[in-house]
């Protein structure tokens, strides 16, 4: 997939640009799974395949009230068990493939919501 630049840096919370193999975050460049959000850094994430609950546990770090989760080039959900952390947390929460989950991150961050973005790379 060719690069997809997804809007100038507002701020070093926004994506800002998208490939199947990297995610631009402001002037960083990630070649692995990130986690960011509204007001923490983007760093590595340990994903895994499929998502399990540890790995979705990470949203619950993320201090938002709504968590994105992009699961890659393709849409896919987890097993229920899975989503406990999340669901416990009371913090919400939706699965799309990354380029969306992308897209999605930025528009809540620009109407100033607290989200926070798990996005497989």
């Amino acid at each position: 997939m060719a690069l997809q630049f997804i809007r100038e840096a507002e701020n070093d919370f926004t994506i800002t640009a998208y490939t199947d193999t990297s995610v631009r975050v402001g002037a960083n460049i990630f070649e692995h799974s990130i986690c960011l959000s509204h007001d923490t850094a983007a760093r590595v994430w340990a994903a895994s395949h499929p998502l399990d609950a540890a790995a979705l546990a990470e949203g619950t770090k993320l201090n938002a009230e709504i968590v994105i989760i992009g699961t890659g080039r393709k849409h896919a959900f987890p097993k229920p068990e899975s989503l406990r952390p999340l669901i416990e947390a009371r913090i919400g929460f939706e699965f799309m493939d990354s380029s969306a989950a992308c897209r999605t991150y930025n528009v809540l961050l620009a109407e100033g919501r607290k989200v926070g973005l798990l996005l497989v790379i």
